[in-house]
């Protein structure tokens, strides 16, 4: 029995006194309370996008862009608690997820061609304003967006979200080094740890009791990993962060010259993304809200109720209802 079916069975059976004492209940019909997440593919670039949608159809966009090593799955439980009041879009980044990319379209892994084709996915779309929520490697493709097209963003959500260098954390050292020596041995120095015990452990990082974390986000993304060629594909995206690096003093022209309405929500103990990248934003944009959670990276994992809830407020506040 799913959940939509349970809580659509809460109504009290009524027995006449023609009815047989143990007849069959009636058909539950579908509960309108819990929004429905429905699935889609579309093509856009070249690639077949795979992306999750609910929420009505007339209503402000939210669209969701998720980071490494997830996929649009990471926000099955925040999508419902937010698509009563807003159509929410959530695609699979190129390389992650259920997104394909046939192999004669020759795709190079870097983040201004996944910036590229979220871009003609939003386009595919027609959409042509919408609230970006950015996690991981979804803030430097969203901010890209945001660049190109900043009439189309009405505000900004960063949970662990980076623009800054001063919020990146030790953690990135290995990659770094990588940046630095784009060696052979540099690369598969980092191969090991793009397994699906690794997976497990990233999740765990910076969480009290990981024990609770549902283990359905690290295992599926440690299989998705297996795919042949996969693990090249996240060594690639590795190595091109750098230039994310390099574009950060634009995002920050962007964030001073434009001033969206931004909530970064983040996750105190995350040990890639630290709390002084989530109060750089204040420097250029003065009132950016600030939030910390005591939790980690994955942040939505433990504490998907108060980002939900925050989001609410923030969207509302920020009067993202328009067409």
């Amino acid at each position: 029995m799913d959940r939509r079916t349970f809580l659509a069975t809460g109504g009290s059976l009524i027995v006449l006194s023609s009815t047989p004492a143990f007849a069959a209940p009636q058909p539950a019909s579908r509960d309108t309370h819990v929004p429905h997440t429905t699935i889609h593919r579309i093509q856009a670039d070249g690639v077949n996008v795979f992306y999750r949608e609910a929420g009505p159809a007339d209503a402000p966009v939210v669209l969701l862009l998720h980071g490494f090593p997830t996929s649009s799955f990471q926000y099955r439980e925040l999508i419902p608690r937010l698509a009563d009041r807003y159509h929410i879009i959530a695609p699979d980044l190129p390389g992650f997820g259920f997104t394909e990319v046939p192999a004669d379209r020759n795709y190079k892994y870097t983040f201004d061609n996944l910036a590229k084709t979220i871009e003609a996915f939003t386009e595919a779309l027609s959409l042509k304003h919408y609230a970006l929520y950015v996690f991981d490697y979804g803030a430097p493709t969203g901010f890209r967006l945001a660049m190109a097209h900043p009439e189309r963003i009405t505000s900004i959500v960063s949970q662990n979200g980076n623009a800054y260098e001063e919020g990146l954390g030790d953690a990135w050292q290995p990659i770094q080094r990588y940046w630095r020596e784009p060696t052979l041995q540099n690369r598969n120095s980092i191969r090991p740890a793009l397994t699906p015990e690794g997976m497990k452990h990233e999740y765990a990082m910076g969480i009290a009791h990981p024990e609770l974390i549902d283990p359905a986000g690290y295992t599926l993304d440690g299989a998705l990993l297996q795919r042949p060629g996969n693990v090249d594909i996240q060594l690639d995206l590795f190595l091109d962060y750098a230039n994310n690096v390099k574009l950060y003093p634009a995002f920050q022209q962007y964030f001073r010259t434009t001033k969206p309405p931004l909530l970064a929500i983040w996750g105190e103990h995350d040990p890639y993304f630290i709390p002084a990248g989530a109060k750089a934003f204040s420097r250029d944009i003065p009132n950016a809200k600030i939030e910390f959670l005591d939790t980690g990276h994955f942040a939505l994992e433990t504490h998907v109720e108060e980002i939900a809830a925050s989001m609410r407020q923030f969207l509302a506040n920020a009067h993202i209802a328009r067409s």
